[in-house]
């Protein structure tokens, strides 16, 4: 049992990147933490980490004994839930993470359903718009809203995500209703400043032709729900994923403009590494996700454009 806490112990160091890091993970002293990893060093005579007074860096050594730990815990992990599958149970811990907005509005009452289905697991949740590192930070996956670029992903399909141009009514009484895209340069606009570029829109006019617009900005924010209340306030018009707008589309707080054109389109899926052994909580909580979202999404069910 030693030899697993070692190995959990030394994992854990890997994917946080500092012993200080990985002593919060696990819940123990920093001391401990340190100790453990000299111990494993003397005890298996190669040198896992190069130790500077900033940083630690794995070593070659290092890194072929993570890739075999990983493994070992991994068979450890599925062994236990053998047994527990015996009752039906899916026990353990599933740390995900998850966009701010996107988590708060839909996963949340998903990972409740599931919670109260599979009493014997335990979600540890990072909501956030950056972009996590699932493997270095010890992630078991992500839910991602992105044209994926990372190759050394595997992803799951859960939902296309439409985005819809809007202002308040207010708004567009006061500055005007833009006929076309090439009026954004002419009105306040609110963007989401984690975009490439935030001040670039781009669409497909009804010819079908790739264009963009350069739009006037007036506040930039890092999260779409923030937007949504900036412009239902009557800022100005923003871009937004209708996961986000659909609410206030329908009661009237906001109004779809230049609906003619079609904007950009995203999908979420469910994303995890390659090198990281699929558990079957994982492989059930992808599934249960993929079939909550399949189809039309529900925020997009009401909505006539």
């Amino acid at each position: 049992m030693a030899r697993l806490e070692d190995m959990e112990n030394f994992m854990r160091v890997v994917e946080t990147g500092s012993i200080s890091a990985a002593a919060e993970r696990l819940g123990i002293a920093k001391s401990a933490v340190s100790r453990r990893l000299s111990d494993l060093e003397a005890r298996l005579g190669v040198q896992l980490f190069r130790r500077t007074t900033r940083r630690l860096d794995i070593t070659d050594s290092g890194r072929g004994f993570y890739e075999r730990c990983l493994r070992i815990l991994s068979d450890v992990d599925e062994a236990e839930q053998a047994v527990s599958q015996v009752h039906g149970r899916l026990v353990g811990r599933l740390r995900v993470a998850v966009p701010l907005s996107f988590g708060l509005l839909h996963l949340c009452p998903a990972i409740n359903d599931f919670m109260v289905a599979h009493p014997g697991l335990e979600f540890d949740l990072d909501l956030n718009d950056r972009q996590v590192d699932l493997l270095a930070e010890g992630f078991d996956l992500a839910v991602r809203i992105a044209d994926l670029e990372d190759s050394s992903l595997i992803a799951r399909r859960l939902a296309t995500m439409r985005t819809v141009v809007c202002a308040s009514p207010e708004y567009l009484a006061r500055a005007g209703v833009p006929e076309s895209p090439s009026a954004l340069a002419e009105r306040d606009c609110l963007v989401y400043s984690n975009a490439r570029d935030p001040a670039l829109w781009r669409f497909r006019g009804p010819d079908g032709g790739e264009r963009t617009v350069r739009v006037r900005v007036r506040m930039r924010a890092n999260n779409g729900d923030f937007l949504r209340q900036a412009a239902s306030a009557g800022q100005g018009v923003c871009i937004l994923p209708t996961f986000i707008a659909f609410h206030a589309i329908e009661t009237g707080t906001l109004t779809p403009i230049l609906t003619d054109y079609v904007w950009p389109s995203y999908h979420a899926y469910a994303v995890y590494p390659q090198t990281r052994h699929l558990t079957r909580r994982v492989r059930v909580f992808v599934d249960y996700l993929a079939e909550r979202f399949a189809g039309v999404p529900y925020w997009d069910a009401d909505l006539k454009f």
